[in-house]
């Protein structure tokens, strides 16, 4: 028996199919996967994402360690309530997680990191911490988080949640805010944020609250989904998933995560920055399978310029065709022709630009 969250009897009320899922009993699905992705496309869906491990920091140097801590800049975190989503990196270059920071006050941050790196992440903050003599790291064991996600998402958060309207109508993406104004400890976060493509909202809450929040927004026409559309969506979107796509072997600007890692302040000394190299020598792309087959990670990808490998792939509901994330030579271009091998045969694939798909609509030709 793994991990439970706090909306576990929630999702076996509900019928959920439950699988281990680094080390938690999830939900895959409730009936028909596809359905489900195809739910968050055209209305909204409610996804448990309580597993994800929220990290308070508090004191007068959060700044300094998250400058040091972090790739991506926190001084571009100047308004109350904005987010950065950025990696830690080890010495290497390769990276321990990917995360998002929400800003505060200079001395109050949030981060949320993935649920499989959840203990080490926190051992390395901890360990990184012992240089930064005004700092609290706090686990929060004591949240829930909720996703809502999808084109009619603001409705029914509006409907289910009381004064959401009110503190979230306007907030802009990645920015976050706390329901009535109140920003306790156990004041409930509703944040412009998610891993679909969609727009939506990420509430992290006490546990105390998730089930009666959840059945809220049930009843305002949301629907349960499951771990199997979460990965169809992200690929369709061209959001990474730790593990896969990149891990501590590799490094962001070899996962398509370049825009992640700011260089402009030279004295900005972030771990893992000497380690970056100033040309990569592969990159992350997307494919189309144009043969019949299915895309799967770990499949061998034949370019003109050197093999590469396909990091995540999946059949798209949206696009009825086969996509991938791939790892390929740095000298693959846009538009190329490329093979995957699948079943010890060579199938034609196009190299194209990620999202594949974002806000509903389809960015990429599968001709």
């Amino acid at each position: 028996m793994g991990q439970r969250t706090p909306l576990y009897n929630e999702h076996l009320a509900l019928n959920a199919k439950v699988v281990d899922f680094a080390g938690w009993d999830m939900p895959i699905h409730y009936g028909s996967q596809l359905e489900e992705h195809h739910q968050v496309r055209r209305g909204c869906g409610l996804f448990d994402v309580s597993h994800m491990r929220v990290v308070d920091l508090t004191g007068a140097d959060c700044r300094p360690f998250l400058s040091h801590l972090v790739a991506n800049d926190v001084a571009k975190l100047t308004t109350y309530g904005r987010a950065l989503y950025t990696c830690m990196l080890n010495p290497q270059g390769g990276v321990i997680d990917d995360l998002i920071v929400y800003h505060f006050a200079d001395d109050r941050f949030r981060l949320v990191v993935n649920a499989g790196t959840a203990d080490k992440d926190i051992a390395w903050m901890r360990e990184q911490a012992k240089a930064f003599a005004n700092l609290t790291i706090t686990p929060r064991a004591d949240l829930a988080m909720i996703a809502v996600q999808g084109p009619t998402a603001p409705q029914t958060l509006y409907a289910a949640v009381a004064g959401s309207e009110a503190a979230v109508a306007a907030l802009k993406p990645f920015n976050a805010a706390w329901l009535g104004g109140v920003d306790a400890t156990d004041a409930t976060l509703i944040a412009r944020t998610g891993y679909t493509g969609e727009d939506g909202f990420e509430i992290m809450l006490p546990a105390t609250q998730a089930a009666t929040v959840w059945q809220a927004l049930l009843q305002a026409e949301g629907k349960p989904i499951g771990l199997g559309a979460r990965d169809t969506l992200r690929l369709e979107a061209g959001m990474n998933l730790y593990g896969q796509d990149m891990d501590e072997q590799i490094g962001p600007l070899e996962s398509g995560l370049s825009w992640t890692v700011d260089l402009k302040n030279a004295e900005r000394n972030f771990i893992g920055r000497s380690a970056l190299p100033t040309q990569p020598t592969q990159q992350l792309v997307g494919l189309v399978l144009l043969d019949r087959g299915v895309l799967r990670s770990h499949q061998k990808v034949i370019t003109a310029q050197g093999e590469g490998e396909t990091t995540s792939g999946t059949f798209s509901p949206s696009m009825n065709a086969s996509i991938a994330l791939a790892r390929v030579p740095a000298g693959v271009a846009l538009g190329d022709a490329v093979e995957v091998e699948i079943r010890d045969k060579r199938l034609k694939a196009r190299v194209v630009k990620a999202p594949f798909v974002r806000n509903g609509k389809v960015l990429v030709s599968v001709e």
